[in-house]
């Protein structure tokens, strides 16, 4: 396993979800990829990425404006 982390700062709603997709896909199963965002709406569309798609959302947090989160690949 490895761990990969993605600057998605200043990204608007549906870049980060659509740059984490296209990340996840290079990864290997149970790979995990953090992602660094500033969009707010990150809270509910990184949820529903990872659900819809298979993976885990091992971690989600917020310090000050940036969201971050800790995806483990499934498929």
């Amino acid at each position: 396993m490895s761990d990969h982390t993605l600057d998605l700062r200043g990204l608007r709603c549906p870049l980060p979800v659509l740059k984490a997709r296209k990340a996840m896909k290079g990864l290997a199963l149970g790979d995990c990829l953090t992602l660094e965002c500033t969009d707010p709406m990150t809270a509910i569309d990184v949820p529903h990425f990872a659900n819809q798609d298979g993976h885990q959302l091992e971690e989600q947090k917020r310090r000050d404006d940036l969201y971050i989160y800790r995806i483990v690949k499934g498929r």
